[in-house]
């Protein structure tokens, strides 16, 4: 809010998808913003950072395609991305970026679960019937 106070922008509605990854399109209010965009209500998108719009190379390419036929942009909060050629670089590495960081962290979660399954510690959750968890491991 204070950044589209800084440049002047209205505030016209606000999306939010409360614990719903950008992996994926699959969050109600992002959709519902790329399905408004139609009605030409808005210009820009204002995001705290790109990786809040997907963390999806083709999710981001597809619906940054689809609001850029309603003339909308997308404007990073955080990340000051100039316009033209240089631009276009940068943001396609933060993308990338993004896209790695959540492919990565996936990978070290699932692979620190399976060695505490080696490890006969419990990952969390309910144990499993005929099991408990000895609190001091």
């Amino acid at each position: 809010m204070e950044y589209a106070k800084r440049k002047g922008l209205t505030v016209i509605e606000t999306y939010v998808d409360r614990a719903r990854s950008a992996t994926s399109d699959n969050r109600p209010d992002f959709l519902r913003m790329v399905h408004d965009s139609t009605r030409k209500q808005f210009e820009v998108v204002l995001v705290w950072k790109l990786d809040r719009f997907a963390r999806n190379w083709y999710d981001s390419a597809k619906y940054k395609a689809f609001l850029q036929k309603s003339n909308v942009k997308v404007l990073s909060v955080r990340e000051n991305i100039p316009e033209g050629s240089d631009g276009i670089l940068l943001e396609a590495i933060l993308e990338a970026m993004a896209e790695h960081f959540s492919v990565d962290l996936a990978q070290k979660v699932t692979r620190g679960m399976k060695e505490n399954v080696l490890k006969c510690r419990h990952n969390g959750g309910i144990p499993a019937l005929g099991y408990t968890v000895d609190k001091d491991l």
